[in-house]
């Protein structure tokens, strides 16, 4: 039973995530922190997709030392905005396309 679905594209650094069988927050996170891909070196990572809170603190934790920057994909914007950034190419706020 997958109650998240994460999915990482090497070729575009993207993480596409979102939510699978019907679980609760709960479940949800620890499901989440077991099964992230592994993923380290990239310059910047982007994550796009649907996802509460919780899910979202355990994403950027898990990421937030590995990679460069992390940008999170806003629709308003039709951007990802660079939430995290280890890395001069990346300041926070910026918008990648």
């Amino acid at each position: 039973m997958a109650v998240y679905n994460l999915n990482f594209d090497k070729t575009t650094n993207i993480l596409t995530i979102g939510f699978g069988d019907p679980a609760s927050n709960d479940e949800i996170v620890k499901y989440v922190a077991a099964n992230t891909p592994h993923i380290i070196g990239v310059p910047l990572l982007k994550i796009n997709g649907p996802a509460s809170l919780p899910v979202a603190a355990v994403l950027i934790h898990k990421y937030c030392h590995t990679v460069g920057a992390i940008a999170v994909f806003d629709p308003k914007l039709n951007g990802y905005v660079v939430s995290i950034s280890h890395d001069s190419n990346y300041k926070v706020g910026d918008i990648v396309r």
